[in-house]
């Protein structure tokens, strides 16, 4: 078991920036579905609604959202990593830094 007491700041960034690319995708993909469908039952005829009048640009920005959230996650989260490595490297002293097991299951033995 290794134990860590300070982690390097712009990888970390990094890969929280990739998390969060990651989870904007998803919310991107249900947001655009969920407006996609909307405005298709607004268009049908089957929903009623003053404010959407059916296909327009609320049909856009739904499916702007495929591009917008997960530019949003990266920043988002590249900023965020930046500060919690920042943090962690700075508090990791004071109760000692985590214990990391790798397990054996990557190290081959001869």
């Amino acid at each position: 078991m290794a134990r860590s007491k300070k982690i390097k700041i712009l990888s970390f960034a990094i890969f929280q920036g990739f998390l969060g690319t990651f989870l904007g995708l998803i919310a991107g993909i249900l947001y655009s579905f969920g407006g996609f469908i909307i405005d298709l039952l607004v268009s049908l005829g089957w929903v009623t609604s003053s404010e959407t009048p059916g296909l327009s640009t609320g049909t856009l920005l739904a499916f702007g959202a495929l591009i917008g959230m997960p530019l949003i996650g990266a920043v988002a989260g590249f900023f965020l990593g930046l500060v919690e490595a920042l943090l962690f490297n700075f508090v990791a002293g004071w109760f000692g830094g985590l214990d990391i097991d790798f397990g054996n299951r990557f190290i081959q033995r001869k």
